[in-house]
């Protein structure tokens, strides 16, 4: 079941074209890897979908609705890669100001907040200001930030990046057990180790241009290492799904 479609995405910025027919679908309760090399356009892709940026060609489903619509809002999450956080408020306090966005009360608030501290392993800081947080402190704040609505549809922009190995896999825990409780999740990452290790399905953008698209990981027998550099030195799409 397609819970998000994207077709014949187009972008051009500085009169450039950075983006040129992007296409793939995710599926309901499954984690989906958007891979590139440098210079890609992946976060561009994902601002598309979000409407963070206006598009110039587009077909975007959300929740079988076209376009991102008031309920669709309502029931997804997003961490940026590059995050701008508050930093003379705790981090408690951040997530309550997020929390009051989606009308949540405030017993429950309360509640949910302490929660996903705990769940984001940051039970024994909450109340420190954010500008005390460390670089890791920082990205487990904003991922709780982006889970607070128990969002149906996750969207992710390196959510391990600047993470040490403990730090990682205790995301990827995470994330696997948000798709277990069924939340779809879709993020941006060139950490391949990552991809193969949680995600069911796969994308590769490379040159402004999909050269892998709905690639199952688990179909992928020679490792995803050597199929990411194949894939992005071999432009036949055919040949490569």
């Amino acid at each position: 079941m397609k819970i998000l479609e994207v077709k014949n995405v187009e972008k051009s910025l500085s009169w450039k074209k950075v983006l040129k027919w992007i296409s793939f679908d995710v599926n309901a309760w499954e984690i989906y890897g958007f891979l590139w090399p440098n210079w890609a356009w992946k976060t561009t892709t994902m601002k598309n979908i979000m409407w963070l940026i206006e598009q110039e060609a587009w077909e975007i489903y959300i929740f079988w609705k076209k376009g991102l619509t008031i309920e669709a809002k309502q029931k997804i999450g997003f961490m940026p890669e590059n995050t701008y956080l508050y930093k003379y408020l705790t981090g408690r306090e951040f997530l309550k100001f997020n929390g009051k966005f989606f009308w949540l009360e405030w017993d429950k608030l309360n509640k949910k907040v302490e929660e996903l501290l705990t769940k984001v392993w940051l039970q024994n800081d909450w109340d420190k200001f954010l500008s005390d947080y460390s670089k890791w402190m920082l990205q487990r704040v904003w991922l709780a930030q982006s889970i607070i609505n128990e969002p149906k549809l996750l969207f992710l922009d390196e959510p391990m990046s600047g993470l040490d190995p403990i730090g990682r896999k205790s995301v990827k825990d995470l994330l696997v057990h948000l798709r277990d409780v069924w939340t779809t999740i879709f993020f941006n990452t060139h950490i391949l180790s990552d991809v193969e290790s949680i995600c069911d399905r796969i994308s590769i953008i490379h040159n402004w241009s999909m050269v892998v698209v709905w690639k199952k990981v688990s179909s992928i027998e020679w490792g995803i290492e050597d199929f990411f550099i194949e894939s992005v030195t071999d432009k036949n799409e055919e040949e490569i799904k």
